[in-house]
């Protein structure tokens, strides 16, 4: 006999997706992605390779689960984006600090693929870049440390999307529990640190307005 009351009243709990631990990463490269040329924006397939290739360990579904998740996403990102504007406030000695895409022809003009991490200064519009094949924890301090060194100082505060190399655990808000090896970089130039909310990387561009 039909249980009608625990049927209409009590329906079973949603699952957590095995999506879930890597829809963060998912969400930072589609917000990348609307600065990058369209050519050069992550399709479904394409996060999915690179879901396979960096995190081989925690993709646990298949590409169609991938590529439902991507549509969701980008349409969330796109109503974000027909949203009012508020001007921000970037402060000298801020930066901001974001890897991206970048293509460029080889010494045999061959296109290649690469890696930029840039480190912005909005209230000078200034900004240094650091080419690499990876977007690794050790690219990322020693792209830091290579540009510190260039300009002759340490801003006094950073932004941040959520860079796997950087946060170990994301809490609720703008807390974030850092990698240990990070948060040891940025103690030693006396850094203070901000990470932008998932999926919200609007936070820190250097347009100087933010979404609302």
């Amino acid at each position: 006999m039909v249980n009608y009351y625990n049927s209409v009243y009590n329906p079973p709990k949603e699952l957590p997706s095995l999506l879930n631990p890597l829809k963060p990463m998912i969400d930072e490269w589609l917000t990348e992605d609307l600065k990058a040329p369209r050519k050069q924006r992550h399709t479904a397939k394409r996060v999915y390779a690179r879901l396979q290739k960096e995190y081989p360990e925690l993709l646990g579904v298949k590409l169609r689960t991938v590529q439902y998740y991507v549509s969701k996403k980008r349409k969330e990102i796109s109503d974000q984006q027909h949203k009012a504007y508020l001007p921000l406030y970037h402060p000298p000695g801020e930066a901001q600090v974001d890897f991206g895409h970048v293509a460029y022809y080889d010494n045999a003009g061959i296109m290649q693929d690469a890696l930029k991490l840039t480190m912005s200064f909005p209230y000078s519009n200034a900004s240094h870049c650091q080419i690499f094949h990876g977007e690794n924890q050790e690219c990322l301090l020693q792209g830091i440390k290579n540009i510190i060194e260039h300009i002759g100082q340490a801003p006094y505060r950073m932004v941040f999307d959520n860079l796997s190399t950087a946060v170990a655990h994301m809490g609720k808000g703008h807390d974030r529990i850092m990698t240990d090896t990070f948060s040891r970089f940025i103690t030693h130039y006396g850094i203070d640190v901000f990470f932008c909310n998932g999926a919200a990387g609007w936070e820190k561009g250097n347009e100087k307005y933010m979404i609302m």
